[in-house]
């Protein structure tokens, strides 16, 4: 699953820097606009829906694999 949440953050973020360690610290592409991109990539790819507390919160590739493994569980 993570390496489809990376393929899917790269295709957000238009860029191939994202790895594990990915947050909205280091990649200067995560603004508001891609963020909102990256939820809408992740919800049609997982078919899942998320709660806007999950979205607020989904500010890492650790926090956004963590929230994803919780929602198909």
């Amino acid at each position: 699953m993570d390496e489809k949440i990376i393929t899917i953050m790269q295709e957000a973020f238009n860029t191939s820097q994202i790895t594990p360690q990915t947050d909205q610290n280091n990649c200067e592409k995560w603004d508001s606009l891609h963020h909102l991109n990256l939820i809408v990539e992740l919800e049609n790819a997982f078919d899942v829906e998320f709660e806007p507390e999950e979205i607020a919160e989904m500010r890492s590739f650790e926090a956004v694999s963590r929230i994803l493994a919780a929602k198909l569980h």
